[in-house]
């Protein structure tokens, strides 16, 4: 009985690690290995890839729900080729319309209580009084069926790229305000805008540790885009990656050891993880065409 029991321990604390977002933890992504772009789950070892969705139209930028159930996406639609925002199960299927919108609208990210999803949209974009079209991007919040849309930033400046801080109660975004791509962060009620990076290089795609201690985010400071990290307070930063080429979209594993994202180091785009201090990237995906926007499964 004692070894039995030593046995199903031990299965359990597997499970939890691979549930957890450790060695095995899925992720999805996007990829145009087929030809056109499409929707895929994998393991973070780069093995059991998954096709989920099968859209003529493009789509990208892959989040998980709090639950990993669902997944939200930003797809092209077929009529006007605007992008809208869609909710879908894990497999692809019962896709959902969330926007409707004449404008573009992108960067979804599901609250961490499944009820909000953050996204940004230029629907703000007006003609100036020289006739001449200003496209505005703002922050907006939705209830996780599309309905209430509200807008956050309200601000002159693109503000895109919204993450949620674990707790829910702040967002995380990027912003053009100061002329520069800046990091800032509010209140999940738009209140309490503040800007973190302050720095004249671009900082942007930020995403919030797993614990709400630290922010990772790609930042050309260095010449190039590398994935950087930095405290909660954004007082204290660090160079996670130094590659020649680019380094994008870090996206943090459920237990906060190890951050996925996606580079062009290889000649075209691909999917990395590597530890959470930037020791051991390793490439996930092997292929020919992009792959990128990874997301962990939470």
């Amino acid at each position: 009985m004692r070894n039995f029991r030593v046995v199903v321990l031990g299965l359990m604390i597997a499970s939890c690690a691979t549930q957890s977002g450790g060695e095995k933890g899925k992720l999805a992504l996007a990829s145009y290995r087929e030809g056109e772009s499409a929707i895929y789950t994998m393991l973070s070892d780069g093995t059991e890839i998954t096709r989920v969705t099968d859209n003529v139209e493009r789509i990208s930028k892959p989040d998980w729900s709090a639950d990993g159930a669902r997944l939200v996406v930003v797809l092209t639609d077929k009529d006007d080729r605007n992008l809208d925002i869609y909710a879908m199960n894990s497999d692809g299927s019962e896709q959902q319309r969330l926007t409707d919108s004449l404008w573009v609208d992108t960067d979804p990210a599901w609250g961490p209580d499944g009820k909000k999803i953050a996204f940004s949209t230029a629907r703000d974009s007006f003609i100036d009084d020289l006739q001449v079209l200003i496209n505005d991007y703002e922050i907006y919040v939705m209830n996780s069926d599309g309905s209430e849309k509200t807008n956050l930033t309200n601000t002159v400046g693109w503000d895109t790229a919204p993450a949620w801080s674990p707790s829910g109660d702040r967002i995380v975004f990027q912003s053009e305000r100061d002329g520069n791509l800046e990091i800032y962060v509010m209140d999940a009620s738009g209140l309490n805008q503040v800007n973190l990076s302050q720095h004249p290089a671009n900082d942007a795609a930020p995403a919030w540790s797993p614990d709400g201690s630290q922010i990772a985010f790609q930042s050309d400071r260095g010449g190039t885009y590398d994935i950087y990290v930095m405290d909660a307070a954004g007082s204290v930063v660090t160079q996670l990656t130094d590659s020649p080429e680019r380094d994008f979209s870090p996206d943090w594993s459920p237990d906060g050891k190890k951050i996925a994202f996606q580079t062009r180091r290889d000649g075209n785009f691909e999917v990395y993880v590597m530890n959470a201090d930037g020791s051991n990237p390793v490439r996930v995906t092997v292929d020919g065409d992009f792959d990128g926007f990874p997301d962990w499964h939470p």
